[in-house]
């Protein structure tokens, strides 16, 4: 059953778990899991600083800043190139998702992958929300703040998403067209959850 090349393109909401049922799916169809894993990739493909991804990873708002400034090139570990634009950043992690794709079974987390793997007929895309008091738990757990400041690196952290998701895909991030399942994490908990995710994506591709 696994041998069966699937691509799953997981969106999420920030603290809704996305990220662990995104790897539970990876062991579950035995393929590769990709989230900031990619930025590597696409700074192998470019010859670019992969700090230099990672500071305009998902950020759309930092584009308009920066759209036509300069950007880094490797050289010694410091940035000197000029005249390099954020789409051609972004043509790059395009290009490393799509080489990844062709090579075998993958799992991608956020990346604009389901609309840069549009194409491919062995793609599902998923979006995995959950209520904010579940999302404000989780992140108060794994990084040690207050409710409060939860509730507003969430706010923050989406409104990033979604610009930087619009803004390229011309779909609206987080809106259940834009996605072929959209599921709650906080109804049933991350294993049940990726469990149906798994079940719907079996049946889909009649594995």
């Amino acid at each position: 059953m696994e041998n069966k090349h699937v691509i799953i393109c997981v969106g999420r909401q920030l603290g809704s778990g996305g990220h662990d049922i995104g790897r539970m799916l990876a062991t579950d169809f035995n393929a590769q899991y990709y989230d900031k894993e990619i930025l590597k990739l696409a700074a192998q493909e470019s010859g670019f600083s992969k700090e230099f991804f990672e500071q305009n990873d998902e950020r759309h708002g930092f584009l308009r800043s920066v759209f036509h400034t300069r950007a880094p090139h490797i050289s010694d570990n410091n940035f000197y190139q000029s005249n390099f634009s954020q789409e051609a950043l972004f043509k790059f992690q395009s290009d490393a998702i799509r080489k990844a794709a062709q090579e075998g079974s993958c799992i991608f987390v956020g990346r604009c992958a389901d609309y840069v793997l549009r194409d491919m007929n062995n793609v599902v895309s998923v979006f995995i929300t959950a209520s904010m008091n579940f999302r404000i738990d989780n992140v108060v757990n794994r990084q040690g703040v207050l409710p409060d400041e939860a509730r507003k690196l969430i706010e923050q952290g989406e409104r990033r998403r979604a610009e930087y998701y619009n803004y390229y895909t011309g779909k609206k991030w987080g809106h259940s067209e834009s996605y072929n399942l959209c599921i709650d994490a906080s109804i049933l908990g991350l294993k049940d959850t990726e469990r149906i995710i798994a079940e719907f994506i079996r049946k889909w591709f009649g594995l």
